[in-house]
């Protein structure tokens, strides 16, 4: 939704670096209000959480039972999670007839097992959410914040309506929020892109192709490889196409792309327009790291591996920015993480978001980032669907105060891509689609 302002195809679209001053109120920070609805603390008293959002005192909310929750990992807004409803619960609020997106709050209060709690979400008579497991969707932890977006709900009767039916278990739910889909747009200015508008190999004012071998990072199976065979521009698309073939010790090839020292980001929005790779054991993603890894790294020397090893905590001290991240085992659910020193996996308490979109491996869609001093929030086709801001704590929980670049790539299995199970060798060859790639800073 957001309204562009062209450069002339100049300079401006091959920036070394793109670094710029924002207002003290952040690029993002008007998302939390103008384009609220409705938010309703379940459970609990009004609240006004981290990123500006202003929840109500439980309000048209029955069925179930009140409950009360001591803490919360994996998220800024503990308070919200403290009471919750549990049961067959039921909401009519009053509400103009349009498009929302609605976000869900849920934290599994107890030590279950997954697939001890599922349950059903209805929205106006249509079923959203199927056999919702927040223990599963949350890694198995208990008391971790979960938050799940279905976007583009139509209300057209004057009351939104939003029914938990249980199928193992009670339902559980913390908090609600319903934003407009119809936010005001914000002008941008554009100063970097790639429209993949040329053929052969991806342009090298731009990237950096890289080559590795498998087991690197994350346990990843596959090699990357800078052949055409993986990465190319072919009929106005970025294609990143990974196969089932042996290469150089691998069982799979693909590919991952860098924009480092040749269009570093330091605040602004990116968006890309993907569609996405399926099958179990595709793990794509669209991401950020920062153009120095070292520089909040407390035992690392230069040249050290910085992809989570042991011996050098350049990551994640110095941060990491994921804007989309897709496994083909969890079919339409699009992720987008921040990671640090205070809020990563290892520490169990993961900050991050998901929203389910249909298609997203048969159609385009806009993944996006909006990046101030103040806070990241991060979109599909402008759904709002993660937020995070910055606590004013230092760099242990915010890195994100020097310039960071864009990554694409293609994993293959990997500590994520095979937790839905064995790579599943029929599905290859998988493409990783790109149309365009852009960077901007405010108009204003």
């Amino acid at each position: 939704m957001s309204t562009v302002k062209r450069p002339a195809p100049t300079d401006a679209l091959r920036a070394v670096a793109v670094a710029f001053s924002l207002l003290s109120l952040g690029c993002g920070a008007e998302n939390s209000e103008t384009d609220l609805v409705w938010a309703v603390n379940i459970g609990g008293p009004a609240y006004i959480g981290s990123d500006g959002t202003r929840f109500a005192a439980e309000e048209s909310v029955s069925g179930g039972e009140i409950a009360v929750l001591d803490a919360v990992q994996g998220s800024q807004d503990g308070l919200l999670y403290q009471r919750y409803r549990v049961g067959d619960i039921q909401v009519a609020h009053p509400i103009a007839n349009g498009s929302y997106d609605v976000t869900f709050h849920f934290a599994e209060p107890d030590d279950v097992s997954p697939g001890e709690r599922l349950f059903d979400i209805i929205v106006e008579g249509e079923r959203v959410i199927e056999a919702l497991d927040v223990m599963l969707l949350r890694d198995a932890k208990v008391r971790s914040a979960l938050t799940v977006t279905i976007p583009n709900l139509s209300v057209q009767d004057g009351e939104l309506t939003i029914d938990l039916e249980a199928s193992t278990n009670r339902p559980i739910l913390n908090g609600l929020v319903v934003r407009d889909r119809h936010r005001p747009p914000r002008e941008w200015q554009l100063v970097w892109s790639d429209e993949f508008d040329y053929e052969g190999r991806p342009d090298p004012d731009l990237w950096y192709l890289e080559e590795w071998p498998p087991f690197v990072a994350n346990s990843e199976d596959q090699a990357y490889t800078v052949r055409p065979r993986n990465v190319r521009v072919q009929d106005g698309l970025l294609v990143i196409e990974a196969h089932k073939e042996s290469y150089k010790g691998a069982d799979y090839t693909s590919a991952r792309i860098r924009s480092v020292g040749k269009g570093d980001i330091f605040y602004g929005r990116v968006e890309a327009r993907a569609k996405l790779p399926g099958g179990v054991g595709a793990w794509a993603a669209i991401w950020m790291l920062p153009r120095n890894p070292y520089l909040y790294s407390t035992n690392c020397e230069p040249g050290d591996d910085i992809h989570g090893a042991a011996a050098c905590d350049a990551w994640p001290n110095s941060g990491e920015i994921d804007i989309m991240e897709y496994v083909g085992y969890q079919k339409d659910h699009i992720h987008g993480t921040v990671h640090n020193e205070t809020y990563y996996f290892v520490k169990w308490n993961q900050h991050k978001g998901r929203i389910i979109v249909d298609g997203v491996e048969d159609e385009f869609h806009v993944y996006a980032l909006e990046w101030s001093p103040d806070r990241i929030d991060i979109f599909v086709d402008d759904s709002l669907y993660f937020s995070y801001v910055n606590e004013q704590e230092g760099w242990e929980s915010w890195p994100y105060d020097q310039p960071f670049y864009l990554i694409f790539n293609l994993a293959i299995g990997g500590d994520w891509g095979r937790a839905g199970g064995p790579i599943d060798d029929s599905v290859f060859p998988q493409r990783m689609l790109i149309d365009y790639a852009r960077v901007y800073k405010p108009a204003d």
